[in-house]
């Protein structure tokens, strides 16, 4: 058996396949562009991908170490603060934003209706995660929120942590499943800081 035609029919394998590979995406980027329509309320520009989501999707989210360094390093440096510097704001707000099923809208063929558009986006928590212990209906993607502040408690570098991972959590775990929820505009740093306090007070049912 020629070792070289081997070597030269498995080169050219890799190389059909890389080209299958590249049909294969622009196929799938046209089919998405098409399928969503400018209209009130639509944000397409979320259909295109920044330098994070490209470095997560080309390295199927298993960044090299060096990669995920620089990636939560500059994603770190997108954090922005409240105005008034408060990192835990109105839990009884937060809880409405915890609640709220509406993440965030990309676009459709049909624009959300007025009433829709109005409520506002919330964090859509519950999607991933168990918080107030009196709700059933939860997630289990991600970590289970309950007693989040009973076991941390409230001190200052906490809130700072929780309010960070909230706003960013690339910033902390690169490629991370949790939506970027500050930095993609999903809220607002007064709404992040407003969860931030449902998750930790005291007062929250979070920690009763």
């Amino acid at each position: 058996m020629n070792i070289k035609l081997i070597i030269a029919a498995m080169l050219a394998a890799t190389s059909m396949a890389a080209h299958a590979g590249k049909d294969m995406q622009a196929l799938m980027d046209k089919a998405i562009a098409e399928s969503f329509k400018p209209g009130e309320g639509q944000d397409l520009s979320r259909l295109k991908q920044d330098e994070t989501q490209m470095l997560c999707s080309t390295s199927r989210n298993s960044p090299s170490p060096k990669d995920a360094e620089a990636l939560m390093t500059r994603e770190k440096a997108t954090i922005q603060y409240p105005a008034d510097g408060k990192l835990m704001g109105d839990w009884k707000q937060g809880e409405k934003l915890v609640k709220s099923g509406f993440g965030m809208r990309i676009g459709s063929i049909e624009p959300d209706p007025p009433a829709k558009q109005k409520g506002g986006n919330g964090g859509n928590c519950y999607a991933c995660h168990a918080v107030d212990p009196k709700e059933v209906a939860a997630g289990n993607m991600g970590p289970s929120l309950t007693g989040y502040g009973k076991l941390r408690g409230q001190g200052e570098d906490i809130a700072k942590y929780t309010y960070e991972k909230l706003y960013n959590a690339q910033a902390f775990v690169a490629c991370s499943n949790m939506p970027r929820l500050g930095h993609n505009g999903i809220l607002k740093p007064a709404q992040i800081a407003d969860i931030t306090a449902y998750l930790l007070s005291s007062e929250s049912p979070v920690n009763k």
